[in-house]
Order: structure tokens, then sequence, then C-alpha cells
């Protein structure tokens, strides 16, 4: 049983009462079977930062350069480093998958309630991140599950037709839900023959996964562990934009490879590997000189005289007044991180109407947005001018109104093309994703005109011109005009001009 706050204070008040950090009984034991059952798992932690210093180490340090956010930790933790049974034996009684293992309550898997015992600031923040809910967001909108459905679910020709058997557990685990998060669930225990003889295990379902908004077996969202990886958990790894390029690289999100081609993406690639990415505070001047996505959304930056640019932060969206892609338009940031409340004056599952006027309800107001705005801004102003940041902010808002404008224009056609019986859609209780208008339309916002907000938030140029940018979008919208008036045309007693007039 842990002691009480106060005892564990004492630890940090009176640190010359307690033994130098070293690896605790338990987790010496693990080590034993595991250097040769998982050498490659095992030299990873071994080069970990948790291998080498403990909570009291860390808790000493000047407050700017903690990376622990407890105030205390418990004192059966406090003094050893942070090794296999620190994190795997945490909360037992919380983790539905907790099974007895050489003598041992383990658990599989870590989750960010176990690491909150060293980080609850991250912990909170990170449950406040739209990322946490991403699990959520996307099965629980039934607009995203009929996408999902169209994209994942195998087709075939039955008489003439095209039919679509629902996808399965294993597909969907393997395609959106490695970055969504799966659901962990204990199907059972599953008994084996090791070289300590038979063991017993959880045989876990929606396993293996680290996306960002995994429901665990403790009923916690996420996982700390898709962006810094298991076991090393280095905060190097998390700064650099390889990693954030696992979910942040297709056509609907290419953030990396913007980033990439921005001048920004240039300096890293050219002196990156001179960084300091380990250092905490991170000091923008001499610890790099470019931006990383971590720099912009996520890490404490100060400069080199120790002034605060930014807070370090988890809530991602805290430092970002709109929401830019995934969606029909780009909007105010919503309010919940549970997008899954928000619905629109049609009772869509949607933040804004088709015709792009926003569910202001359920969005973060001016206010709020001028606030996140000025702090992504004090980051830019680390590095460039005032004249520099506003001309920057003017063309990425202004592109936003643009693109939003040509959504619109693709909609409207859409639109008539359900209208006139073109297509089926919501109307005739069909899919709005599975016949070539609506494919068409859906790659309109999906990602042409995610592409083009992204390039002009990163400056990454082609990526909004030609390159599933502002050619596509005008393309786009041609074939999609084009495609309605052959459709129009056949069997029409009725001229095409007088149809897509028609209300």
């Amino acid at each position: 049983m842990r002691l009480l706050p106060f005892v564990a204070l004492l630890v940090l008040f009176f640190p010359s009462q307690f033994k130098a950090a070293e690896l605790s009984d338990a987790s010496s034991e693990c080590l034993d079977c595991h250097a040769s059952v998982a050498p490659g798992m095992v030299a990873g932690w071994q080069s970990s930062r948790h291998a080498r210093v403990s909570p009291l180490e860390a808790l000493k340090k000047p407050e700017l350069e903690r990376r622990v956010s407890a105030k205390w930790v418990p004192s059966d933790l406090v003094q050893s480093v942070v090794g296999c049974a620190e994190c795997h034996t945490l909360n037992p009684e919380k983790h539905s998958d907790t099974f007895e293992h050489n003598g041992y309550q383990v658990h599989i898997v870590v989750t960010p309630e176990d690491c909150a015992t060293c980080h609850p600031v991250e912990e909170k923040q990170y449950g406040q991140n739209l990322m946490s809910h991403a699990y959520g967001n996307l099965l629980n909108n039934s607009l995203y599950q009929d996408l999902v459905q169209t994209i994942n679910g195998v087709q075939s020709l039955d008489d003439g037709h095209i039919s679509i058997k629902p996808a399965s557990t294993e597909t969907n685990g393997d395609s959106c839900l490695s970055c969504h998060g799966t659901k962990v669930e204990v199907k059972g225990f599953d008994a084996r023959d090791t070289e300590m003889g038979e063991m017993e295990f959880p045989v876990l379902s929606g396993w293996p996964n680290a996306g960002v908004g995994r429901i665990n077996p403790d009923g916690s969202r996420g996982s700390c562990s898709a962006c810094h990886t298991w076991h090393r958990f280095s905060i190097e790894m998390a700064r650099k934009p390889h990693t954030c390029s696992q979910c942040h690289k297709g056509p609907d999100v290419p953030i990396y490879k913007i980033y990439q081609v921005s001048k920004h993406g240039n300096i890293y690639a050219s002196i990156g590997k001179k960084w300091n990415f380990e250092e905490v505070p991170w000091t923008v001047g001499e610890d790099f000189t470019a931006p990383t996505c971590a720099t912009c959304h996520v890490s404490l930056v100060v400069t080199p005289e120790g002034d605060i640019v930014a807070e370090r932060t988890h809530q991602m969206n805290n430092r970002l007044p709109w929401r830019m892609f995934g969606l029909i338009y780009a909007h105010a940031h919503p309010k919940s991180p549970d997008t899954s409340v928000i619905k629109n004056k049609a009772g869509l599952p949607l933040p804004t109407d088709l015709n792009g006027e926003p569910a202001s309800t359920y969005l973060i107001d001016n206010n709020e947005q001028q606030k996140r705005r000025k702090i992504l801004q004090k980051v830019c102003l680390s590095c460039h001018g005032q004249q520099w940041v506003d001309g920057h902010w003017a063309r990425f808002e202004n592109n936003i109104r643009t693109t939003n404008e040509m959504t619109l224009t693709a909609t409207e056609l859409m639109l008539k093309a359900w209208e006139t019986g073109a297509a089926k859609g919501l109307a005739q209780n069909d899919s709005i994703f599975n016949e070539t208008i609506e494919k068409k339309w859906m790659e309109q916002w999906l990602f042409f005109a995610n592409s083009t907000r992204m390039s002009s938030a990163m400056l990454g140029t082609d990526y909004g011109v030609f390159d599933n940018g502002r050619w596509y979008m005008a393309k786009s919208i041609q074939e999609l005009y084009d495609w309605l008036r052959m459709m129009l045309a056949v069997n029409s007693e009725t001229s095409i001009e007088e149809k897509l007039k028609k209300k």
C-alpha cells in the first residue's frame, strides 16, 4: 500500500535520508529473463532517461528543467530508476489485462493513467486534446463510419451491382484505427509453453496498437508511445518531425511532406543533426534554429535569456485557432475534444452546415481564437519580425476563406446531383460517399482543400498549387460540373441549364 502524499513529500525535503537511484529488485528480475527473450526491448529501455534517472532526481531539477510534472511521487517508486516493474505493475486493480507473472501482478498495456504517476499535467492536458478522443470521434460519428466502410469494406460485383461487405476488425485496425487507436480488450487467457515452463497470458483484441486515441484496458484514452515510442520514451523522438509523419503524411493530411519542402524543413534537413533535441527547456537560437512540429504545437520554448516563448502543452489544440483538415470546411476549433457531440442545424454530426455555416455552439469563439493565434504567433516572432508574421498570417487566413469558397462550389454541385436524382444521398437513405460524383466531391475537401491550406500554413508552396493544391481544386470543380451535366443530359426532356437552376 502506498504512503500518503505528505510522507512522499518528506523524500523531497530530506533527500539525504534516501539512497541513490538504482534498479528496483522487481525490475531487476524482469531484466534477468527479458534481456534474452526480448533484447531489443531491453536495449531500448537501457538507452532511455528512465533507466538513468529516478523520480527523486527528476524532482530536484529547477522547475523549468523538469520533465516530470508531479509535485510528489509515491515513496515506493521515488528512489528507483523507472524500470519494467515501475510501469507494468502500476494500478493492477484498474487493468483488465493484469495477470500473475512470476509472482507479480503485471499488465501488458502501459497507459496514460499509469504515466500520470509522474506526468499528471501532461496526462490531463492530453485528455483535452482531439487526439485522445480520436477513436470515439471516428467510430461515434455515423458519417465518418459511412466513409470508413466505403474505403475499407471489401467490394464485389454481384448481379451487375457493386456490393460492399463490411470491413473486418483486422482491416480497420490495420488502417484508420492504426492512427486513431483501437479498443484493446481482454478476450480470455492463453497458456503457452515458455523457457520458464507453462505460463498463462491475456489474449488481447485490438492489439498491437499505439494509436493516439486508443481505448485501454484500464478505461483510459490514448497512447503516450504514439509519440514517445516504447521503450525509450524519448523527448528527442517526439520533437523530430519523422514521428509525426507516421499519421500526418497521406493526401488527407500531407503535413510532413509539406514540412519537408518548406524552408523550415530545408533547414532541419540541412543542419538539424547539429541541434540539441534533448534539452529542457528548449532554447530557440541555441538548441535549434528552425521549428519542427513540436516547436509550434507542444514544446516548452524559451529565449536565450530564459524568457518563456511558449509553455509546454500536450493539449495541442490550445495553440490552434483553426481546425483545418479532415472535414468539409475549415472552421474555428471545437470546444470539446469529443467531437461526436457536435450537430449542425440539419442534425448531422458535422461542425458546419453543408453551406459552410459553422455550428457555433460547439466551436470556440473569436476571443479564444485570437488568444490561441497570439500564442502561436509568439513562436513565429522568436525568429521573424512582426511584418513577416503579419503578412504570413494574412495569406494563411485568406487561404482558409478561398478554399472554403471553392469547397462550397463543389458542395453546391453535389447538392444539385442529389436534388435532381443524378446521385443518391441522405434523403434516399444512401451513402454519400459511394458514387463517382460523391468521391470526386470528397476529394475536393479531404485532399485538395486540406493540402492547399496546410501548404499556406507551412510555406510548402507547390502543395498549394499543382501537387494536390489549387490546380486540383479547379480541376475537380470542372469534373463535377461536367459529370453532372452529362448525367442530366441522359433521357432528359428539360434543358440541362433549367435542371441546374431548379430549386
